[in-house]
Parts: structure tokens; C-alpha cells; sequence
């Protein structure tokens, strides 16, 4: 792999795991909602460490950042690695490209 495609693979892997943070802390999208309900009940705990995993992309990330740079390096950034990330870091981007490109009321 060349110097441009680490640069490359390090943009997309980041934006993807930013986005995955974003999808188990905070989205609404119903079947993550379900899972995140289910698993904090599990928890039970109001003082768990393991909440936090779960309420904050900041304490999220680091891990989900981890099992990526494992990922990429066990498959080599094989083409699969590729189309996934790449189409989830593009679908960040063009969220919060959207977002910032609403009209003012």
C-alpha cells in the first residue's frame, strides 16, 4: 500500500468509525433505539462503566477506532473493507454536509 492510500484509508476509516459512534450514542434509527434500550435495561446499573459506552461517542470511539485499525490490518484493506467504509464515512459526510446546508428560517 502506498503512502496515499494510508492517508487515504486512515480519512476513511476515521470518518467511518465517527459515524458508527454516532449511530449506537445518538441516532433514532429504530433498530439501534431498540438495541440501545435492550442493552442499557441489561446494564441496569445507573453507575456502570459500560453505559457510558453507550450514552457518549467520546468514550465510544476509542474502542470502535481499535477494532477498525484491527480490521484493516487483519484484511489487508481488502476491497470489502473499502466499499464498506467508504460508503458509510461518504454517508457522514454527506449528512452533515446537508446539515449545513439547510436554509435559515
Amino acid at each position: 500500500m502506498s503512502h496515499w492510500e494510508w492517508v487515504v484509508a486512515s480519512i476513511v476509516g476515521i470518518l467511518s468509525v465517527a459515524r458508527t459512534a454516532r449511530l449506537i450514542t445518538y441516532d433514532d434509527f429504530p433498530p439501534m433505539v431498540w438495541l440501545r434500550v435492550r442493552v442499557l435495561a441489561w446494564i441496569k446499573n445507573e453507575d456502570s462503566k459500560w453505559k457510558g459506552l453507550l450514552e457518549c461517542p467520546f468514550c465510544l470511539a476509542p474502542y470502535l477506532a481499535a477494532g477498525m485499525l484491527f480490521w484493516g490490518w487483519v484484511s489487508d484493506t481488502d476491497t470489502v473493507w473499502w466499499v464498506i467504509n467508504g460508503w458509510w464515512a461518504a454517508s457522514y459526510v454527506a449528512a452533515i454536509v446537508v446539515a449545513y446546508d439547510q436554509p435559515e428560517d
